[in-house]
């Protein structure tokens, strides 16, 4: 190991990661060392993530050039025209970001291949919509989105301007472990920019961006915008500017942001985690909405690619929507706005059914994909026909697309699209808590919720124990049908089967005779079982809808309690 920790460091380009591993050295913390230089940071589909520090199983400025390099070499042997067409960087507002995409633009430049870089922070959407407007060969956003302070990460972009699908990421990987090993070209970014190879993208690109918003007809409903009012944070993130300028755009006057986590600032000195999902994430945002009345209390998270909101409730307090209420709240909204050719939305496998059930009851078409948003933007390409247009793909994790001008979740147009929805609600005298209720009238009260059992690490995989002795009921309900994603079967109570058209991932979904539905994922990385729960409850003319998410939340209960049972038996 001695050998390659020097290696390291006479490759290192920054003195402090080499100070930092110094004095790791000097002090001969072996284990901090053998963790750090024990593998590499795995390059996946969601590009790389981690704790920024000193050696490759750590972000720092070495591992962004030789992944760089890999992404070069990949992308000259895959795209005969890589090197005209160019890779769009954008970065977000932790302290490392920017010279981490510089080292990125140096290293791919010094390779041939045009870069254009964003003169400021952006928003993750932007460089997505980039991509596909410049008609780059790739993207790169260098952010961790919402992850924790010590966090940074390097996200990939094909040329359709979603995130990289598999062979991408292993072919990839491959040519980043060739890189490691072979010396570094880099690239001053002046000479870059003097010989054409690097564009910046200037205050004209973002203005670009607001435009094609501003233009998306699934954008143009000016109904009453002075009617609501909404307090918004960027959670101390890079949304504010380009989030306060569409609502504005939009005619919403009445919009009230966080001061105190308006400004990107990578520490988020007012929330421990920033996620808009963990406790306490929003509860400036609220206060703020508090303050002035407001009917919505809305949030990007710090790469603005997300987005969530409180509603008022009738006693002046605020209740956050779940991504699968907003998800299905957009659905409903865009089916009955969107031209009948533009037809075509998704979810996960994992996100709430009740999208589905909309969708067949507008004679919609529906698709359903792996979890992730690479996939849902991916498999909606494919999808899409002249008659069966994209309109609009969730998942439950607070990520939205509104049609088709960004091919990744964008929360900046979702924010102007939910407070669109609210503004037409409440010009009709009615509110989002109205609209839920309707549609679970209508369709029923699906109700989403996710736990991980934690299981015995000496233990035969769960997985293998679960397709061994099939499932036959959970929590008293007959199991009439079971989707096997690892071997692309799906197995009735009748013994028929027919196969499932999605990729191969280890994951079970039981469907219940109830309407319930249990998803169960083990982890690949440690000893537990990601459960995915769904119940259905029917709404009869005399119920309210407090009593029905009264039984919606003890069925809940139940299911995971005797579920969770089961399974540790």
């Amino acid at each position: 190991m001695k050998t390659i920790i020097s290696r390291w460091l006479s490759r290192d380009p920054d003195p402090n990661t080499r100070y930092e591993l110094q004095r790791l050295i000097d002090s001969q913390e072996s284990a901090e060392l053998e963790d750090r230089f024990n593998g590499r940071l795995e390059f996946g589909t969601a590009g790389l993530r981690g704790i920024v520090g000193a050696g490759p199983n750590r972000m720092n400025r070495l591992v962004i050039q030789e992944t760089a390099i890999g992404l070069a070499h990949y992308l000259k042997a895959q795209e005969h025209d890589a090197e005209f067409r160019g890779v769009v960087i954008g970065y977000d507002g932790r302290p490392d970001s920017k010279q981490f995409a510089c080292d990125a633009a140096s290293a791919l430049t010094a390779h041939g291949i045009k870069v254009y870089l964003t003169i400021r922070v952006a928003a993750t959407p932007l460089v997505a919509f980039g991509v596909k407007h410049l008609g780059a060969a790739a993207g790169i956003v260098v952010t961790a989105s919402h992850n924790p302070p010590a966090y940074n990460g390097f996200k990939v972009y094909w040329g359709n301007g979603a995130q990289i699908i598999p062979p991408h990421d292993s072919g990839i990987a491959a040519e980043i472990d060739l890189a490691a090993q072979q010396e570094l070209h880099l690239m001053d970014l002046e000479i870059a920019h003097q010989q054409g190879l690097l564009v910046w993208l200037d205050d004209d690109f973002y203005q670009e961006y607001r435009r094609t918003m501003n233009e998306n007809p699934l954008l143009s409903n000016h109904t009453q915008p002075d009617g609501i009012s909404l307090a918004y944070t960027a959670m101390h993130g890079v949304g504010a500017n380009m989030a306060e300028t569409l609502l504005h755009d939009a005619g919403f006057n009445h919009v009230y942001s966080v001061a105190a986590q308006r400004e990107p600032d990578g520490a988020f000195p007012t929330v421990n985690f920033p996620n808009p999902e963990e406790p306490g994430a929003m509860d400036m945002v609220i206060a703020e909405a508090k303050s002035h009345g407001a009917t919505l209390a809305c949030a990007n998270d710090p790469d603005a690619d997300r987005f969530a909101v409180a509603v008022q409730l009738d006693n002046g307090e605020y209740k956050m929507l779940t991504g699968d209420q907003v998800g299905v709240l957009f659905g409903h909204y865009l089916l009955s706005h969107a031209k009948p050719e533009q037809n075509l939305v998704g979810a996960t496998i994992v996100s709430s059914s009740l999208l589905e059930q909309i969708a067949k009851s507008a004679g919609a078409n529906y698709y359903q994909t792996l979890t992730g948003f690479k996939w849902l933007t991916n498999v909606g390409m494919k999808q899409e026909t002249e008659t069966s247009q994209f309109l609009f793909a969730y998942e439950e994790a607070l990520g939205y697309t509104v049609g088709s001008e960004v091919w990744d979740k964008d929360g900046l147009s979702a924010l102007v699209a939910f407070a669109q929805l609210t503004a037409e609600l409440a010009s009709n005298g009615q509110t989002i808590w109205d609209q839920l209720e309707a549609i679970y009238r209508e369709h029923g009260l699906y109700l989403n919720a996710q736990q991980s059992i934690a299981l015995d690490p000496a233990a035969p995989p769960i997985g293998d124990k679960l397709r061994a002795n099939p499932v036959m009921q959970i929590a008293g309900q007959i199991v009439l049908q079971t989707d096997d994603l690892k071997s692309s079967k799906r197995t009735f109570q009748d013994g028929t089967v027919e196969d499932i058209d999605l990729p191969e991932s280890d994951v079970l979904i039981y469907h219940l005779d109830s309407g319930a539905r249990v998803v169960v994922r083990p982890s690949g990385t440690e000893p537990k079982l990601k459960c995915y729960y769904e119940v259905v409850e029917p709404m009869i003319h005399e119920d309210t809808l407090e009593h029905a998410q009264q039984r919606a939340e003890s069925a809940m209960n139940d299911l995971i309690l005797q579920h969770q049972a089961s399974i540790a038996s």
